[in-house]
């Protein structure tokens, strides 16, 4: 119901310009799983889906799974298939869910686009953990999605960040501004 309500009231701006928000996911720490007790981390099935669930997010959103990989494993071939898949998107908002570890890499791949508000988020923690920090980036990229101009950028640990004024401090587990 809630998603109906929200459909109705935010569909279009006066420009008619839909608000639907499309959700490119490509693996990374926050769909990080253990197979079983004798295995690493592996990325899994996207958790997207859990994630917005457990947000009670009320907003139009459409989700498209591209890679399943540890974002250090991502190649130049992925990052132009993030970008194509950006740039030919209907939509002028997106969020991506990608891996910590080459998040600002892959953010500044994508600044060739000027008309979309882009995005990206992560976790340090697996969206199937119960102490993860996934929710509330994911809850607030697509918050930052619906009120930020046209742009890049990142969203980690509850603030947003251009990508050429931030680093991943791995020490602290943390994002932060250069």
């Amino acid at each position: 119901m809630c998603q109906e309500l929200m459909r109705g009231i935010s569909r279009t701006l006066t420009t008619g310009i839909s608000m639907q928000i499309d959700i490119f996911t490509t693996g990374g720490t926050i769909d990080k799983v253990y197979f079983d007790a004798k295995s690493d981390f592996q990325v899994g099935e996207p958790q997207i889906s859990e994630v917005l669930r457990d947000a009670n997010l009320c907003i139009d959103y459409r989700v498209v799974s591209l890679l399943r990989k540890d974002s250090l494993e991502l190649t130049d071939q992925d990052r132009e298939l993030i970008y194509q898949s950006v740039a030919d998107s209907a939509s002028a908002r997106v969020v991506i869910t990608h891996g910590t570890d080459t998040m600002i890499a892959t953010a500044k791949r994508l600044e060739g686009i000027r008309d979309k508000t882009v995005v990206l988020t992560g976790a340090m923690q697996p969206a199937r953990f119960r102490f993860t920090d996934a929710v509330f980036n994911v809850a607030s990229a697509m918050m930052a999605a619906q009120i930020l101009p046209p742009g890049i950028y990142i969203t980690m640990n509850g603030q947003i960040f251009d990508p050429h004024k931030t680093r991943k401090n791995v020490e602290m587990n943390r994002f932060e501004e250069i």
